[in-house]
Protein backbone atom coordinates (compact mmCIF):
# COMPACT_ATOMS: atom_id res chain seq x y z
CA UNK A 1 0.00 0.00 0.00
CA UNK A 2 1.07 3.73 -0.93
CA UNK A 3 1.21 6.48 1.90
CA UNK A 4 -1.35 9.16 1.66
CA UNK A 5 0.30 12.57 0.18
CA UNK A 6 1.34 14.29 3.57
CA UNK A 7 1.03 18.00 3.63
CA UNK A 8 4.77 20.09 3.86
CA UNK A 9 6.67 19.23 7.00
CA UNK A 10 6.66 21.72 10.16
CA UNK A 11 9.18 23.96 10.52
CA UNK A 12 10.21 25.91 13.28
CA UNK A 13 9.95 29.25 11.96
CA UNK A 14 6.79 31.13 12.54
CA UNK A 15 7.58 33.22 15.62
CA UNK A 16 4.62 32.01 18.73
CA UNK A 17 4.09 28.48 17.35
CA UNK A 18 5.07 25.67 18.99
CA UNK A 19 7.86 24.35 16.94
CA UNK A 20 8.99 27.66 17.21
CA UNK A 21 9.09 27.42 21.25
CA UNK A 22 11.04 24.28 21.27
CA UNK A 23 14.13 25.57 19.25
CA UNK A 24 13.99 29.67 21.07
CA UNK A 25 13.22 27.84 24.00
CA UNK A 26 12.94 24.47 24.87
CA UNK A 27 16.52 24.10 23.79
CA UNK A 28 18.11 27.09 25.41
CA UNK A 29 17.18 25.84 28.64
CA UNK A 30 17.92 22.05 27.90
CA UNK A 31 21.43 23.12 27.22
CA UNK A 32 21.69 25.10 31.30
CA UNK A 33 20.01 22.35 32.92
CA UNK A 34 22.62 19.77 31.61
CA UNK A 35 25.50 22.71 32.38
CA UNK A 36 24.23 22.52 35.60
CA UNK A 37 24.11 18.64 36.51
CA UNK A 38 27.84 17.78 35.65
CA UNK A 39 30.98 19.86 37.10
CA UNK A 40 32.47 19.99 33.46
CA UNK A 41 35.57 21.19 32.72
CA UNK A 42 36.07 24.58 30.86
CA UNK A 43 36.14 22.86 26.73
CA UNK A 44 32.71 21.50 27.39
CA UNK A 45 31.53 24.71 28.77
CA UNK A 46 32.91 26.50 25.88
CA UNK A 47 31.46 24.00 23.60
CA UNK A 48 28.00 24.03 24.97
CA UNK A 49 28.41 28.18 24.72
CA UNK A 50 28.87 27.83 21.09
CA UNK A 51 25.41 25.31 20.69
CA UNK A 52 23.55 28.08 22.89
CA UNK A 53 24.47 30.92 20.56
CA UNK A 54 24.02 29.01 17.45
CA UNK A 55 21.27 26.61 17.61
CA UNK A 56 19.28 30.09 18.29
CA UNK A 57 21.07 33.00 16.38
CA UNK A 58 23.34 31.11 14.36
CA UNK A 59 23.58 28.13 11.37
CA UNK A 60 23.25 24.41 11.33
CA UNK A 61 26.94 22.81 11.30
CA UNK A 62 28.57 19.84 10.06
CA UNK A 63 29.75 17.22 12.33
CA UNK A 64 33.65 16.86 12.73
CA UNK A 65 35.52 14.83 10.39
CA UNK A 66 36.18 12.25 12.98
CA UNK A 67 32.57 11.82 13.97
CA UNK A 68 32.09 8.06 13.96
CA UNK A 69 28.63 8.81 12.66
CA UNK A 70 29.21 11.18 9.99
CA UNK A 71 28.64 9.65 6.97
CA UNK A 72 25.16 8.32 8.77
CA UNK A 73 24.26 12.06 9.38
CA UNK A 74 25.20 13.02 5.52
CA UNK A 75 22.80 10.29 4.60
CA UNK A 76 20.03 11.49 6.86
CA UNK A 77 20.25 15.06 5.50
CA UNK A 78 23.13 16.63 6.95
CA UNK A 79 24.29 17.74 3.72
CA UNK A 80 21.38 19.30 2.41
CA UNK A 81 20.90 21.16 5.82
CA UNK A 82 24.30 22.30 6.60
CA UNK A 83 24.28 26.29 6.57
CA UNK A 84 20.90 26.63 7.13
CA UNK A 85 18.79 28.21 10.03
CA UNK A 86 18.34 25.94 12.40
CA UNK A 87 14.73 27.23 12.31
CA UNK A 88 14.46 26.90 8.48
CA UNK A 89 14.72 22.85 8.25
CA UNK A 90 12.70 20.44 8.90
CA UNK A 91 11.62 20.68 13.05
CA UNK A 92 11.63 17.23 13.25
CA UNK A 93 15.06 16.94 11.64
CA UNK A 94 16.24 20.13 13.65
CA UNK A 95 15.56 19.17 17.43
CA UNK A 96 16.93 15.27 16.51
CA UNK A 97 20.39 17.13 15.44
CA UNK A 98 20.23 19.43 18.71
CA UNK A 99 20.90 16.93 20.64
CA UNK A 100 23.23 15.09 18.66
CA UNK A 101 25.25 18.24 18.77
CA UNK A 102 24.64 18.62 22.24
CA UNK A 103 26.19 14.74 22.88
CA UNK A 104 29.41 16.33 20.79
CA UNK A 105 29.25 18.95 23.17
CA UNK A 106 29.68 17.26 26.11
CA UNK A 107 32.06 14.52 24.99
CA UNK A 108 29.61 11.58 25.06
CA UNK A 109 31.17 9.94 21.88
CA UNK A 110 34.85 10.81 23.22
CA UNK A 111 37.70 9.89 23.48
CA UNK A 112 38.08 11.73 27.01
CA UNK A 113 36.81 10.90 30.47
CA UNK A 114 33.18 11.99 29.87
CA UNK A 115 32.85 8.97 26.85
CA UNK A 116 29.83 7.56 27.68
CA UNK A 117 27.96 9.54 30.86
CA UNK A 118 24.96 10.01 29.95
CA UNK A 119 24.14 13.87 30.37
CA UNK A 120 20.74 13.61 31.57
CA UNK A 121 21.48 10.91 33.15
CA UNK A 122 20.62 12.88 36.86
CA UNK A 123 17.56 13.66 35.85
CA UNK A 124 15.80 10.48 34.69
CA UNK A 125 17.28 8.82 38.08
CA UNK A 126 15.60 11.67 40.14
CA UNK A 127 12.21 10.73 38.43
CA UNK A 128 12.50 7.19 38.73
CA UNK A 129 13.44 7.94 42.67
CA UNK A 130 10.42 10.23 43.33
CA UNK A 131 8.19 9.66 45.69
CA UNK A 132 5.10 9.79 43.00
CA UNK A 133 7.18 6.59 41.51
CA UNK A 134 6.87 4.14 44.70
CA UNK A 135 3.19 5.82 44.75
CA UNK A 136 2.20 4.29 41.50
CA UNK A 137 4.37 1.20 41.95
CA UNK A 138 2.46 0.45 45.41
CA UNK A 139 -1.29 0.47 43.37
CA UNK A 140 0.27 -2.66 41.68
CA UNK A 141 -0.62 -4.54 44.96
CA UNK A 142 -4.47 -3.58 44.69
CA UNK A 143 -4.55 -4.63 41.12
CA UNK A 144 -2.87 -8.14 41.40
CA UNK A 145 -6.49 -10.07 42.30
CA UNK A 146 -8.44 -7.82 39.86
CA UNK A 147 -10.09 -9.73 36.78
CA UNK A 148 -8.14 -10.18 33.74
CA UNK A 149 -9.74 -7.49 31.62
CA UNK A 150 -9.56 -4.61 34.59
CA UNK A 151 -6.10 -5.28 34.51
CA UNK A 152 -5.82 -5.31 30.62
CA UNK A 153 -7.18 -2.08 31.26
CA UNK A 154 -5.16 -0.28 33.69
CA UNK A 155 -1.75 -1.57 32.74
CA UNK A 156 -2.39 -0.09 29.01
CA UNK A 157 -3.78 2.88 29.77
CA UNK A 158 -0.51 3.29 32.55
CA UNK A 159 1.61 2.76 30.10
CA UNK A 160 -0.55 5.59 27.50
CA UNK A 161 -0.17 8.39 30.20
CA UNK A 162 3.12 7.74 31.91
CA UNK A 163 4.11 9.38 29.16
CA UNK A 164 2.82 12.71 30.98
CA UNK A 165 5.91 12.29 33.32
CA UNK A 166 8.41 13.19 30.17
CA UNK A 167 11.22 15.35 31.19
CA UNK A 168 11.72 17.59 28.11
CA UNK A 169 8.34 18.51 28.29
CA UNK A 170 8.35 19.30 31.82
CA UNK A 171 11.84 20.97 31.51
CA UNK A 172 10.00 23.58 29.18
CA UNK A 173 6.93 24.06 30.87
CA UNK A 174 7.34 23.98 35.15
CA UNK A 175 3.55 24.10 35.81
CA UNK A 176 2.80 21.19 33.58
CA UNK A 177 2.75 19.18 36.58
CA UNK A 178 0.16 21.21 38.81
CA UNK A 179 -1.89 22.72 35.86
CA UNK A 180 -5.32 20.95 36.64
CA UNK A 181 -6.16 18.66 33.63
CA UNK A 182 -8.64 17.30 32.56
CA UNK A 183 -7.57 14.19 31.11
CA UNK A 184 -9.21 12.49 28.22
CA UNK A 185 -8.92 9.84 24.97
CA UNK A 186 -9.37 12.02 21.77
CA UNK A 187 -9.14 8.47 19.56
CA UNK A 188 -9.72 5.03 21.30
CA UNK A 189 -9.02 2.16 19.22
CA UNK A 190 -8.26 -0.08 22.27
CA UNK A 191 -10.51 -2.92 21.49
CA UNK A 192 -8.92 -3.61 18.05
CA UNK A 193 -5.54 -3.49 20.26
CA UNK A 194 -6.71 -6.45 22.08
CA UNK A 195 -8.28 -8.44 19.35
CA UNK A 196 -4.47 -8.01 17.44
CA UNK A 197 -3.32 -9.73 21.16
CA UNK A 198 -4.99 -13.41 20.84
CA UNK A 199 -5.79 -14.59 24.78
CA UNK A 200 -3.27 -17.00 25.73
CA UNK A 201 -4.74 -20.43 25.00
CA UNK A 202 -4.75 -19.45 21.54
CA UNK A 203 -1.19 -18.63 21.22
CA UNK A 204 0.42 -21.67 20.78
CA UNK A 205 3.74 -23.54 19.06
CA UNK A 206 2.53 -22.70 15.49
CA UNK A 207 -0.42 -19.92 16.68
CA UNK A 208 -3.39 -18.41 14.66
CA UNK A 209 -2.98 -18.17 11.17
CA UNK A 210 -1.29 -14.54 9.63
CA UNK A 211 0.18 -13.78 6.45
CA UNK A 212 3.55 -15.73 5.49
CA UNK A 213 6.45 -14.40 7.75
CA UNK A 214 5.05 -12.86 10.33
CA UNK A 215 6.15 -14.04 13.69
CA UNK A 216 2.25 -15.04 15.74
CA UNK A 217 3.65 -14.02 18.89
CA UNK A 218 6.28 -11.59 18.57
CA UNK A 219 5.48 -7.93 19.86
CA UNK A 220 7.48 -5.17 19.04
CA UNK A 221 7.20 -2.40 21.35
CA UNK A 222 9.24 1.13 20.66
CA UNK A 223 9.42 2.53 23.43
CA UNK A 224 9.24 6.78 24.32
CA UNK A 225 10.94 7.75 27.70
CA UNK A 226 12.94 6.25 30.76
CA UNK A 227 11.51 6.65 34.13
CA UNK A 228 8.22 6.97 35.48
CA UNK A 229 7.01 6.05 31.74
CA UNK A 230 9.22 2.97 31.01
CA UNK A 231 7.97 1.22 33.99
CA UNK A 232 4.35 1.21 32.96
CA UNK A 233 5.65 -0.19 29.54
CA UNK A 234 7.73 -3.16 31.11
CA UNK A 235 4.67 -3.63 33.89
CA UNK A 236 2.11 -4.12 30.60
CA UNK A 237 5.12 -6.44 28.77
CA UNK A 238 5.23 -7.88 31.66
CA UNK A 239 1.41 -8.68 32.03
CA UNK A 240 1.56 -9.53 28.31
CA UNK A 241 3.63 -12.01 28.60
CA UNK A 242 2.12 -13.51 32.07
CA UNK A 243 -1.05 -13.89 30.24
CA UNK A 244 0.24 -15.52 26.98
CA UNK A 245 -0.73 -12.30 24.89
CA UNK A 246 2.37 -13.34 23.18
CA UNK A 247 5.62 -15.05 23.15
CA UNK A 248 8.35 -12.51 23.09
CA UNK A 249 8.44 -8.87 23.14
CA UNK A 250 11.00 -6.74 21.43
CA UNK A 251 11.82 -4.04 23.23
CA UNK A 252 13.27 -0.98 20.97
CA UNK A 253 15.18 1.73 23.10
CA UNK A 254 17.50 4.47 21.72
CA UNK A 255 21.25 3.65 21.13
CA UNK A 256 22.60 6.65 22.65
CA UNK A 257 20.67 9.33 24.68
CA UNK A 258 18.27 11.39 23.56
CA UNK A 259 15.38 14.19 23.79
CA UNK A 260 16.47 14.19 27.49
CA UNK A 261 14.43 11.62 28.42
CA UNK A 262 14.16 8.87 25.92
CA UNK A 263 14.84 5.74 26.96
CA UNK A 264 18.43 3.56 26.57
CA UNK A 265 19.48 0.24 27.64
CA UNK A 266 20.95 1.42 30.57
CA UNK A 267 17.42 2.75 31.40
CA UNK A 268 15.66 -0.14 30.66
CA UNK A 269 18.17 -1.77 33.30
CA UNK A 270 17.77 1.10 35.83
CA UNK A 271 13.75 0.77 35.35
CA UNK A 272 14.17 -3.25 36.15
CA UNK A 273 16.51 -2.46 39.57
CA UNK A 274 13.52 -0.10 40.94
CA UNK A 275 11.32 -3.00 40.10
CA UNK A 276 13.47 -5.76 41.84
CA UNK A 277 13.90 -3.72 44.54
CA UNK A 278 10.88 -2.11 45.53
CA UNK A 279 8.08 -4.14 47.87
CA UNK A 280 4.97 -6.10 46.59
CA UNK A 281 3.58 -6.57 43.49
CA UNK A 282 5.84 -4.65 41.89
CA UNK A 283 8.82 -6.72 42.66
CA UNK A 284 7.51 -9.64 41.21
CA UNK A 285 6.44 -7.62 38.22
CA UNK A 286 10.96 -7.20 38.21
CA UNK A 287 11.50 -10.44 38.87
CA UNK A 288 9.26 -12.39 35.93
CA UNK A 289 10.75 -9.26 33.35
CA UNK A 290 14.59 -10.02 34.44
CA UNK A 291 13.51 -13.50 33.45
CA UNK A 292 12.57 -13.14 30.11
CA UNK A 293 15.64 -11.46 29.55
CA UNK A 294 17.78 -14.24 30.69
CA UNK A 295 15.46 -16.52 28.57
CA UNK A 296 15.42 -14.50 25.58
CA UNK A 297 11.08 -13.81 25.77
CA UNK A 298 12.39 -9.85 26.42
CA UNK A 299 14.85 -8.76 24.41
CA UNK A 300 16.27 -4.95 23.87
CA UNK A 301 16.82 -3.78 20.08
CA UNK A 302 18.64 -0.42 20.21
CA UNK A 303 18.60 0.14 16.29
CA UNK A 304 20.63 2.94 15.02
CA UNK A 305 17.59 4.19 13.09
CA UNK A 306 15.72 4.65 16.74
CA UNK A 307 17.67 8.27 17.11
CA UNK A 308 17.32 9.18 13.32
CA UNK A 309 15.89 12.85 12.67
CA UNK A 310 13.34 11.37 10.15
CA UNK A 311 9.96 9.33 9.90
CA UNK A 312 9.89 5.33 9.86
CA UNK A 313 8.33 5.58 6.45
CA UNK A 314 12.38 5.84 5.37
CA UNK A 315 13.22 3.15 7.83
CA UNK A 316 16.00 0.70 6.17
CA UNK A 317 14.97 -2.33 5.17
CA UNK A 318 16.38 -4.49 8.07
CA UNK A 319 13.84 -3.02 10.45
CA UNK A 320 11.33 -2.99 8.15
CA UNK A 321 11.86 -6.66 8.06
CA UNK A 322 11.86 -6.55 12.03
CA UNK A 323 8.80 -4.76 11.78
CA UNK A 324 7.06 -6.70 9.32
CA UNK A 325 7.80 -10.02 11.23
CA UNK A 326 5.73 -8.97 14.18
CA UNK A 327 2.20 -9.78 15.18
CA UNK A 328 1.51 -6.21 16.14
CA UNK A 329 3.97 -3.30 16.96
CA UNK A 330 3.20 -1.00 19.46
CA UNK A 331 4.55 2.97 19.27
CA UNK A 332 4.95 4.48 22.31
CA UNK A 333 4.77 8.37 22.74
CA UNK A 334 4.92 12.08 21.03
CA UNK A 335 8.12 12.18 18.97
CA UNK A 336 7.34 8.62 17.68
CA UNK A 337 3.93 9.30 16.77
CA UNK A 338 5.02 12.21 14.50
CA UNK A 339 8.00 9.25 12.98
CA UNK A 340 5.20 7.30 12.28
CA UNK A 341 2.67 9.62 10.44
CA UNK A 342 4.78 12.17 9.36
CA UNK A 343 5.34 15.29 10.96
CA UNK A 344 3.32 17.34 8.61
CA UNK A 345 0.63 19.78 9.53
CA UNK A 346 -2.10 16.84 8.50
CA UNK A 347 -5.91 17.86 8.83
CA UNK A 348 -6.80 16.33 12.58
CA UNK A 349 -9.60 13.95 10.35
CA UNK A 350 -7.30 12.58 7.73
CA UNK A 351 -7.49 8.95 8.19
CA UNK A 352 -4.63 7.70 10.50
CA UNK A 353 -4.93 4.33 8.28
CA UNK A 354 -4.10 6.20 5.33
CA UNK A 355 -1.21 7.68 6.65
CA UNK A 356 0.31 4.55 7.98
CA UNK A 357 -0.75 2.31 5.27
CA UNK A 358 3.30 2.22 4.31
CA UNK A 359 3.92 0.18 7.57
CA UNK A 360 5.09 -3.41 6.89
CA UNK A 361 2.78 -4.99 9.76
CA UNK A 362 -0.33 -4.27 12.47
CA UNK A 363 0.60 -0.73 14.61
CA UNK A 364 -0.91 0.51 17.14
CA UNK A 365 -0.17 4.03 18.49
CA UNK A 366 -0.15 5.18 22.13
CA UNK A 367 0.74 8.55 22.82
CA UNK A 368 -0.07 11.71 24.88
CA UNK A 369 -0.76 14.78 22.87
CA UNK A 370 2.05 17.07 23.14
CA UNK A 371 3.03 18.71 19.53
CA UNK A 372 0.65 19.58 16.73
CA UNK A 373 0.83 16.63 14.73
CA UNK A 374 -2.47 14.73 14.70
CA UNK A 375 -4.64 12.47 13.00
CA UNK A 376 -7.62 9.95 12.99
CA UNK A 377 -10.24 12.04 14.77
CA UNK A 378 -13.92 12.52 13.71
CA UNK A 379 -15.49 15.65 13.02
CA UNK A 380 -17.37 15.58 15.95
CA UNK A 381 -14.44 15.23 18.30
CA UNK A 382 -12.16 17.66 16.80
CA UNK A 383 -14.52 20.46 16.89
CA UNK A 384 -15.65 19.99 20.30
CA UNK A 385 -11.94 20.29 21.45
CA UNK A 386 -11.23 23.38 19.51
CA UNK A 387 -14.27 24.81 21.08
CA UNK A 388 -13.32 23.91 24.45
CA UNK A 389 -9.92 24.58 24.26
CA UNK A 390 -8.94 26.28 21.17
CA UNK A 391 -5.78 24.47 19.93
CA UNK A 392 -3.83 24.11 23.39
CA UNK A 393 -5.31 20.57 23.50
CA UNK A 394 -2.77 19.91 20.90
CA UNK A 395 0.05 20.62 22.95
CA UNK A 396 -0.63 20.34 26.57
CA UNK A 397 -0.39 17.11 27.61
CA UNK A 398 -3.94 16.62 28.74
CA UNK A 399 -4.75 14.31 25.88
CA UNK A 400 -4.23 10.97 24.23
CA UNK A 401 -5.12 8.41 22.25
CA UNK A 402 -4.93 5.06 21.19
CA UNK A 403 -5.11 4.48 17.35
CA UNK A 404 -4.54 1.00 15.70
CA UNK A 405 -3.85 0.16 12.10
CA UNK A 406 -4.25 -3.87 10.89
Amino acid sequence: MHRAPAPPVILGNEPGSFPHSVLAERHPAIIEQVRDAFPYGPDIHERLDALLAGCVKGVIEPLPADAHDRDRWRAWGLDAYAGRSWFDVPWLWSEGYFYRRLLYAVGYFGPGPWQGIDPFRPFKLAELDAPETDEELAVLDTLEHRPVGERDHALLHGSLWGNRADLGFRLSDAEAEQRAAVPGLVADDSERLWALLPDGDTVTATGPTLPAGRETSTLCLVADNAGRELIPDLLLAAHLLAQGRCGRIVLHVKPYPYYVSDATTADVVDAMRKLTSARGAAADYGRRLWAAMADGSLTVRAHPFSAAPLPYAEMPDDLRAEFSSAALTIVKGDLNYRRLVGDSRWAPTTSFADVTAYFPGPVAALRTLKSDVITGLDADTEAALVAAEGQRWRTGGTHALIQVRE
